[in-house]
Parts: C-alpha cells; sequence; structure tokens
C-alpha cells in the first residue's frame, strides 16, 4: 500500500477530550435536526412531506428562469425546479405544505399550456405522495437506520468483543449524526436518496473502523507490558496512511459528483463525501477513544485476546 504519510508518532489518545467535545457539539447538532425532522420542522422532499412531482418533455428549449417566473406568476411560486438542459426537460416539485386542494399536476401542466403555447410539452411522469405516505416513509427510513446500527454492534461483537461494537456503533452513529447535522443547518433538503447515502457512509464508516480494531486487537497481543493508550496510538498510526489513502481515493471520485453531477446528484454525493470526511476522523479519533472511555472497556482490552 502506497505510505504518504510513512512512518508517524502522533499522540492521538491525547487529543480525545477535544476530539470528544467536537463530536459531542456535532451529535447534539444532529440529534437537533433529527428531532426537527420527526416534527415536520426540517427542509423534507416530497418523499417525507407529501407533494407532487411532474416531469415535462419540451419541444423547445425551456430555460429554468423562464419556468419559476410563469409558476411565481400563477400562485407556485415555492416549486422546486430542476432542469436536463441537453434534453429539453423540467421536473417540477410541490410540496404537500404548498399545494391546493385542486391537482397540482393538472394546474401545472395547464399554466404552462397557457403561459408557453409555442412550445408543446409531453408529460413524462407525474407522482403524488400524500402526507401520510410520506410520514410512512420517515418512519421506514428510521427503522432502516436503526437496525442498520443494531447489526453493527451484532457483527462487531462477534468478531472483536462487545465493547468494541458497541465503540463502532456510536462511531458510525456520530457519522451520521453529524452529516445530517450539517445538512439541517445548511437547509438542504432531506430525501429518500439522502437516508439512501446515509446508510452507505454508515457501511464506510464501519468498513474503516473494522480496519483499525483489527490492528488494536493485534497490538494488544504483541504489546501486553504497554499502557492501553500507547498501544492503541500505535495501532492507529500503522494504518493511518492505509485510512488516508483510502479515504482520498474515495473524496477524488466524490469531488466531481458533487460539483459537477448535476442537481439530482448533488446532496447525495454531498451526503457521502462529508460522510467519509467525519466517517474518518471517527475511526481515528472517536471509535479508538471509546474503547477507554466505555465503563469497563480497559478491563476488556486488558485481557489482551
Amino acid at each position: 500500500m502506497f505510505e504518504i504519510l510513512g512512518k508517524t508518532n502522533v499522540d492521538f489518545m491525547g487529543k480525545r477530550r477535544v476530539a470528544f467535545a467536537f463530536s459531542g457539539f456535532m451529535v447534539l447538532l444532529g440529534l437537533v435536526a433529527l428531532v426537527q425532522i420527526a416534527r415536520g420542522q426540517a427542509n423534507l422532499g416530497i418523499d417525507f412531506a407529501g407533494g407532487t412531482a411532474v416531469q415535462l418533455k419540451f419541444e423547445k428549449a425551456m430555460t429554468i428562469e423562464a419556468a419559476r417566473k410563469t409558476l411565481e406568476a400563477n400562485g407556485l411560486g415555492q416549486a422546486e425546479l430542476q432542469e436536463f438542459v441537453a434534453e429539453n426537460k423540467l421536473l417540477i416539485r410541490v410540496k404537500a405544505s404548498t399545494t391546493i386542494e385542486e391537482k397540482v399536476a393538472e394546474r401545472i401542466m395547464a399554466v404552462f399550456s397557457k403561459e408557453f403555447p409555442d412550445n408543446q410539452f409531453v408529460v413524462e411522469s407525474t407522482t403524488e405522495i400524500g402526507p401520510t405516505i410520506g410520514k410512512k416513509l420517515q418512519q421506514d427510513a428510521m427503522i432502516a437506520v436503526f437496525i442498520s446500527f443494531v447489526g453493527i454492534i451484532a457483527y462487531i461483537a462477534v468478531r472483536f468483543r462487545f465493547v468494541f461494537g458497541v465503540a463502532a456503533a456510536l462511531a458510525t452513529f456520530h457519522d451520521v449524526l453529524a452529516v445530517l447535522g450539517v445538512f439541517f443547518l445548511l437547509d438542504k433538503e432531506i430525501t429518500l436518496l439522502v437516508v439512501t447515502a446515509l446508510l452507505t457512509l454508515a457501511g464506510y464508516s464501519l468498513t474503516d473502523t473494522v480496519v483499525v480494531f483489527d490492528r488494536i486487537r493485534e497490538q494488544l497481543r504483541q504489546r501486553r507490558r504497554e499502557p492501553m493508550d500507547q498501544v492503541i496510538n500505535g495501532a492507529i498510526n500503522q494504518v493511518l496512511s492505509r485510512t488516508i489513502v483510502t479515504s482520498l481515493t474515495v473524496i477524488l471520485v466524490l469531488l466531481p459528483l458533487t460539483f459537477a453531477g448535476g442537481e439530482v446528484l448533488h446532496d447525495f454525493s454531498l451526503a457521502l463525501l462529508g460522510g467519509v470526511v467525519f466517517g474518518t476522523y471517527s475511526s481515528v479519533f472517536v471509535a479508538s477513544a471509546l474503547l477507554l472511555a466505555w465503563p469497563g472497556g480497559e478491563a476488556q482490552l486488558a485481557r489482551r485476546t
């Protein structure tokens, strides 16, 4: 494996209090976001809030600015627009909180037919999600995240020890909450695609953590007489180059997707990008430090098996 740092000797465990303070703030922000999402006060997409999505294909080019002005003039100023320039397509999404009693999809089609009679269009797709279905999708997403964390604890507990499983699950939960908190702070739309990204980054974070834990377990067997924090520091320093190279490789893929992948992929890739950054940080500073901070954790590690 290519090493970009060479041999390092960083005292990661000595910085764990600073790391815990920063992580505590990010987790608190994520919990606030979680509560606001459950209350429906966050920027929820139509997947969760309910609403209407209509995709139109025009004969001629339709600029997003002209479409937005037209919708605003006809009482649909809160509509979210997504443009597919090369194909003359326009995706219009209107959340349930901004809709009126009549069929929104029919009103949108009527508006464009009236305002642009010389630019005919066809309706490629229409999706309507009621608030009840949106609430069910929101609950299902929460259940999926919870089940994933139970699986993480079970897997790590069987492969290592229970304290490793708890530490890995808490670190992964930290990563998900941190990204969710950043999205809430930036007022980014929370959709099913973002939830998919959160579950994906949970898997990435877990994989990265397992590599670090595997080296810690190996070092615990080889360095039986040394203090626990020094053994963990040594293990992290040994895999530090590998961790950074892996993360940079993924980041190099996500950066063009985030900034040049279009609106459809932007939030998904942004969530993954943030997840990789927080996942790398938590594998080094959070997950390993939790092994020492967890009640009884040091005693379990002291068995050195």
